[in-house]
């Protein structure tokens, strides 16, 4: 019996080992039209990790404070003179509507996250953020990779006839807000994989399957050029 319990637990550890390391080391997408066409014309979106969750911060100009002006529905401030980023993320609607800081963490949001949930997108103002800081990966994209990053996030909003839909009062602070998203959260495809597609749309590749943030960061690394993620210079 204990030779057959530990034959069991032997082979679910190996089972996620194999499935963790296909999800870093096969690429996707599997192949490319030709090879990536390095330009000056580059963009640096940065992606922001904490243990289990992933966002993209993108640089704020005029053209984005335009496409995204509906923020401003929920009381953002997007002239606030200190504002360098808009921060997005995907996820589960218990558990990060629920769950603001870890001691807010409760067994029910945790369990619907395993099961299936309503998605939600949380949109955030960023200020000065150092590009050197561990949990922070500096990306270089082009222009055209960034219009299809933009575009990608705002399509992954849920919409109305009045345009995207907002969550009132689940937002953490007076700088961020939560709208309904396209699709439905779940343990498989959860916020990071969310993160990893919107960064192919960039032109990067990710891993096959990268469920927490250092699969995904790991699996950037291994299959993109590595002159993507040098932190080249500071916003002004």
């Amino acid at each position: 019996m204990i030779l057959r319990i530990f034959k069991g637990v032997f082979f679910a550890v190996l089972a996620v080992v194999l499935l963790v390391g296909l999800g870093i080391v096969v690429p996707r997408p599997l192949w490319h039209d030709g090879p990536a066409v390095r330009t000056e014309r580059f963009q640096q979106i940065l992606v922001l990790s904490n243990p289990i969750h992933t966002d993209i911060a993108i640089p704020v100009d005029s053209d984005l404070l335009i496409r995204f002006a509906f923020l401003r529905t929920t009381g953002l401030d997007l002239d606030n003179p200190n504002l360098r980023y808009l921060i997005f993320g995907w996820g589960g609607r218990s558990f990060y509507t629920e769950t603001r800081t870890w001691a807010d963490l409760k067994a029910g949001p945790v369990l619907k996250s395993f099961a299936l949930d309503r998605s939600v997108i949380h949109a955030e103002l960023g200020g000065d953020i150092p590009l050197d800081a561990s949990a922070v990966t500096v990306v270089d994209i082009d222009a055209e990779g960034l219009e299809r990053l933009k575009q990608f996030i705002l399509t992954s909003f849920d919409r109305s006839d009045n345009g995207p839909i907002p969550l009132p009062g689940s937002n953490y602070g007076p700088n961020d807000a939560f709208f309904e998203a396209q699709g439905y959260f779940n343990a498989l495809m959860g916020c990071n994989t969310w993160t990893a597609a919107a960064l192919r749309q960039a032109g990067l590749t990710s891993g096959l399957w990268t469920s927490l943030p250092w699969m995904l960061r790991m699996s950037l690394r291994l299959h993109n050029d590595d002159k993507r993620f040098v932190a080249r210079h500071a916003l002004p």
